[in-house]
């Protein structure tokens, strides 16, 4: 008799950062870039964040942005699909980029080219949902979202027949900027020198009495404390939303990816915020089986928590932010940039001709993919493919990844060792790829 599948036999995942796509993969054939496209399609899924959105321009740009506008051919899809990409997380800053028309057009194309997407929807509830693959070993689960995004680009909720609001899953942050009393006090005294203590009518509103050492002021949120620090705390009930997403996904799939797009940092870009480590923590005990990141553009650090892998950022896996077709007129304005400029021109001078910025900070254009092995359902391997997106090439070859040679596999591997170092997490280094050392308390 025939058996069914069991997610007890070996399965694999490969694990990649930020795609912002906009040339053809399919079109080379180095050696070290063909290797690299096997690792993909090797696993049994493959994983990515889209950060861009596919169309032809049938939609209008919105006012506010995630930076520069992102927009893709949308055969870019396909191109995702031919380098064994299985399923996008959809959920960044750029998702709104264009609009709800701009939205549903990503949907339809990623979903052409075969791609299971999650992280966006026509309202909260699909947003916030798992997607699913099926593959012959086991169901895969997909939850995305982020932390980081213009306000317009959340999903909402229908109520009172107003429809709901298209958009992504969003995990909202209350920031408060924490300053000593003096600092504090000299910014109460600024903001009540410029009314803004007072109401249209003179009446005072908005003081700290009824919370001391608390205050808003112009939308931020300010507090007391001994050394200044930013503290971001999650909304509650996004949280228990999206736990209980996770919880449900858990039970319906073999394995639970969860990940989230954050720019938020602790302090310098390598360093994830406070809030994020307590998430992902919990997203693992809701049932997760991997969480990973994305957003700062470059590495953090891993951790093993419950015997589950945490990778906070993977960084690019690809980055062709510089080979936009076309960009609206705001990208230009706000360089003084007049009619007879191009996307070329915004470039040299966003990056004073590659100076400053991302093309000058080579963490930029190094990354990893992550291929994690489970056994019976738990991990037994988790192998680090170090990858070389182009640093200090011009901006037409940068942004494309291939494995990294030995040096500077062997650096990358280095900088992911230290920056893991808070989490206890140790590597070893064998013929062009880490591997994270499992112990039996993980």
């Amino acid at each position: 008799l025939g058996q069914h599948r069991s997610a007890d036999e070996s399965f694999t995942m490969a694990l990649t950062g930020d795609s912002i796509i906009n040339r053809s993969l399919s079109v080379y054939d180095e050696p070290q870039y063909l290797e690299m496209i096997e690792v993909l399609r090797g696993a049994d899924v493959a994983v990515t964040n889209l950060e861009t959105v596919l169309h032809n321009f049938e939609p209008y740009p919105m006012a506010e942005s995630g930076g520069t506008w992102m927009r893709s051919d949308p055969k870019m899809a396909e191109e995702l699909a031919w380098a064994g990409i299985d399923m996008v997380a959809r959920a960044n800053n750029h998702t709104g980029d264009y609009g709800t028309l701009g939205l549903e057009l990503t949907t339809k194309y990623v979903e052409q080219a075969g791609l299971v997407d999650a992280g966006v929807g026509m309202s909260l509830a699909e947003a916030r949902e798992a997607r699913f693959l099926e593959t012959s070993k086991a169901r895969v689960a997909l939850i995305s979202l982020s932390s980081s995004f213009a306000n317009h680009m959340r999903a909402g909720r229908s109520r009172d027949d107003v429809p709901a609001r298209p958009g992504l899953n969003p995990l909202r942050l209350k920031t408060t900027y924490i300053l000593p009393e003096d600092s504090y006090e000299n910014i109460r005294g600024a903001a009540d020198s410029l009314g803004q203590f007072t109401d249209l009518d003179g009446q005072p509103r908005g003081t700290d009495e009824d919370k001391p050492g608390q205050m808003n002021v112009l939308g931020r949120n300010f507090a007391v404390g001994e050394a200044p620090r930013v503290l971001r705390e999650p909304n509650e009930d996004d949280v228990a939303e999206i736990m209980a997403v996770i919880n449900n996904a858990s039970r319906l799939a073999d394995f639970t990816i969860v990940t989230i797009h954050s720019h938020q940092n602790g302090g310098r870009r390598e360093l994830p915020d406070d809030f994020l480590p307590v998430f992902a923590r919990a997203a693992i005990e809701a049932g997760a089986d991997v969480f990973f990141g994305h957003g700062p553009h470059i590495l953090q650090g891993i951790e093993i928590y419950q015997g589950k892998p945490i990778l906070y950022s993977l960084g690019n896996f690809i980055f062709q932010n510089e080979t936009l077709l076309r960009l609206p007129s705001d990208n230009y304005e706000r360089y003084d940039l007049g009619e007879r400029s191009h996307v070329a021109d915004f470039n040299d001078a966003r990056y004073e001709n590659d100076s400053k910025g991302f093309p000058a900070l080579q963490e930029n254009w190094e990354a990893i993919i992550a291929v994690p092995t489970f056994k019976n359902r738990q991990l037994t391997k988790l192998a680090l493919y170090p990858i070389d997106l182009g640093f200090g090439k011009t901006r037409q070859v940068r942004g494309r990844p291939i494995l990294a040679d030995d040096d500077l596999g062997k650096k990358i591997m280095a900088d992911l060792t230290r920056l893991s170092e808070p989490f206890g997490t140790e590597f070893e280094y064998r013929r062009g790829v880490g591997y994270v050392k499992l112990h039996a308390r993980d």
